[in-house]
């Protein structure tokens, strides 16, 4: 195959970012250097940034995070998700898609970039299902100005149409297209309110499984791979 796909296929770098990493001289086919994306990979030894390539059957699976862990491959404050998994299946595996610190609920993991990608591109409308827990009881517009999209504090647009299903007067049901940096909690305060509880249950066709207590895991089916 191409170069350029096979990097995209073995990291988690996009079509697009792989380019970039060609032409900054970061990856090395058989010793040396090579910058031009069309190059037909075979048995080559591929290397990005020292690193040896290889392709192999990718893995998916979802996670139950508890709160207290950091989305993430390491971090100095916070144990990290990856530590939940046998430490075998640890290695190369990314989160796509992150949730804060304190958020529980649906985590997908995998070492498919390209799948990982279409999770958390906007463009593909994968939406993703918080239950959501609030301070105060919901006011009645809100649920209208979610779905005309908000304007939050430091963005130049405005968030994509999120559609809120009311369970109780302080617990919601909030679908969202995107994942800006803390989105839910900035949408509900920007319209008065607090969340003081955020689970995710969902992400596109895929719900967490109710089996799975926080911290346990499994492997995704065929049929929930394919629906992304």
């Amino acid at each position: 195959m191409r170069l350029d796909r096979f990097l995209s296929e073995t990291t988690d770098l996009t079509r697009s970012f792989a380019k970039k990493a060609l032409h900054k001289g970061l990856v090395e086919v058989d010793g040396v250097v090579v910058k031009k994306g069309d190059l037909q990979i075979d048995q080559q030894a591929v290397r990005y940034q020292g690193r040896l390539l290889s392709l192999s059957s990718p893995r998916y699976l979802m996670l139950h995070k508890p709160a207290g862990y950091i989305s993430a491959t390491q971090d100095e404050d916070h144990p990290c998700v990856l530590r939940l998994l046998p430490e075998g299946l640890q290695r190369g595996l990314q989160c796509a898609g992150r949730l804060d610190l304190d958020t529980t609920g649906l985590l997908l993991l995998t070492d498919d970039g390209q799948w990982s990608h279409r999770i958390r591109s906007p463009k593909k409308a994968c939406g993703k299902i918080y239950r959501v827990d609030l301070a105060e009881p919901l006011a009645d517009d809100v649920a209208g100005h979610f779905a005309e999209g908000l304007m939050l504090h430091g963005e130049e647009k405005a968030t994509l149409p999120a559609q809120l299903e009311v369970i109780t007067p302080t617990r919601v049901l909030l679908t969202i297209q995107e994942g800006k940096y803390h989105q839910v909690k900035r949408m509900f305060a920007a319209v008065g309110n607090k969340v003081v509880g955020l689970h995710r249950l969902q992400v596109g066709p895929i719900r967490l499984d109710d089996c799975l207590e926080p911290g346990q895991w499994r492997h995704l089916t065929e049929e929930e791979i394919g629906s992304i």
